[in-house]
């Protein structure tokens, strides 16, 4: 492999990546607020699907891409509705939605399988598409592409280092406290929810538009996508910066595959494609058994150096959630 291809492949990996880092980041605000939105996969299905027959039918990709932001806002609505209003258990709303709207994307779009359609083009940014090696990875993309690179940051200052943010972490961590400092906890709560949802719906036309351009229904690999970055906002401690770190990892596990397809014609091609997701599972199980006894029996029969070593690594990986995620908020 020359430099040049690894720089391309690089490349699409950041590009490959900006669906999943939506996702993530859009489930992650949510999550802060204390509202798991467990609908990801079907929502990352239906707006793939809804968002591509929109820009088909009206030729304008910036339309398919709010339809699937109004799409992913809508489905967030429910959840919030359901389990704010109504007191209902999070997970099995976002569940039966998620089977829903994975349903509903597989029907609704029927018509439009297999047909080709608009898809956004790069855009590379004057003067610096042309610098050695930093050109060719960050600044030769697409619109979508660009916006998930600001998103990062972007989410990771309004949750972190604004007053708006610390806010927000307070009504998913200590809702009652925030109460008493004037938050109306429930109406942030939907606020935060349907926004978390909208950006969850750039995930689908990130696909469908750009990355993966079409629908091709229930081959278009995008079922399980949503669990993944479900996955992913866990390993990531419900932190943009280290949430984006665990979508590069999955995207880069992906076009790994691929590359070693070519390269191991022995091994089965189905083995490759899918062992990006297994890894994920087992990245995800690192940041859980650190407090485990025997994972403490295990270190210390390891040489010191050793065992330092893989107590540092453990802690690194280690996040708490929310403390009030998924637990219903009564002011009274």
């Amino acid at each position: 492999m020359t430099n040049e291809q690894l720089l391309l492949g690089l490349a699409s990996v950041l590009a490959a990546a900006a669906p999943v880092l939506f996702a993530v980041i859009g489930e992650t605000i949510s999550e802060r607020a204390g509202v798991i939105n467990l609908s990801m996969n079907g929502t990352i299905l239906l707006t793939a699907m809804g968002s591509f027959a929109v820009a088909l039918r009206t030729n304008s990709l910036w339309l398919g891409f709010l339809t699937g932001m109004a799409i992913g806002a809508l489905v967030a609505l429910i959840v919030a509705f359901s389990s704010i209003t109504l007191k209902q258990s999070q997970v099995a709303v976002g569940f039966v939605l998620a089977l829903l709207c994975r349903d509903l994307a597989y029907f609704l779009g029927n018509p439009y399988m297999n047909i080709p359609g608009p898809r956004l083009l790069a855009v590379p940014i004057p003067g610096l598409a042309q610098l050695p090696y930093v050109g060719t990875l960050f600044f030769n993309h697409t619109v979508i592409t660009y916006l998930s690179f600001v998103m990062i940051f972007l989410a990771w200052a309004w949750i972190f280092k604004t007053r708006p943010g610390l806010m927000l972490q307070g009504i998913g961590e200590r809702p009652a406290a925030a109460f008493v400092r004037g938050a109306n906890v429930n109406r942030m709560r939907y606020l935060y929810t349907v926004i978390g949802g909208a950006i969850i719906g750039l995930a689908g036309p990130a696909y469908s538009l750009s990355v993966k351009a079409g629908w091709a229904g229930t081959i278009s690999g995008l079922d399980g996508i949503g669990w993944i970055a479900l996955s992913i906002t866990i390993f990531g401690g419900w932190n943009p910066l280290r949430a984006a770190f665990g979508s590069y990892l999955f995207a880069f596990l992906q076009w790994l595959g691929l590359v070693l397809q070519a390269r191991l014609p022995n091994i089965p091609s189905q083995v490759l494609q899918v062992a990006p997701f297994p890894l994920m599972i087992l990245t995800l199980l690192l940041v859980n058994i650190g407090d485990a006894e025997w994972v403490a029996r295990t270190l210390a029969l390891l040489p010191t150096g050793l065992r330092r070593l893989a107590v540092r690594f453990l802690r690194a990986l280690r996040a708490s959630p929310p403390a009030a995620l998924g637990v219903p908020f009564e002011s009274e």
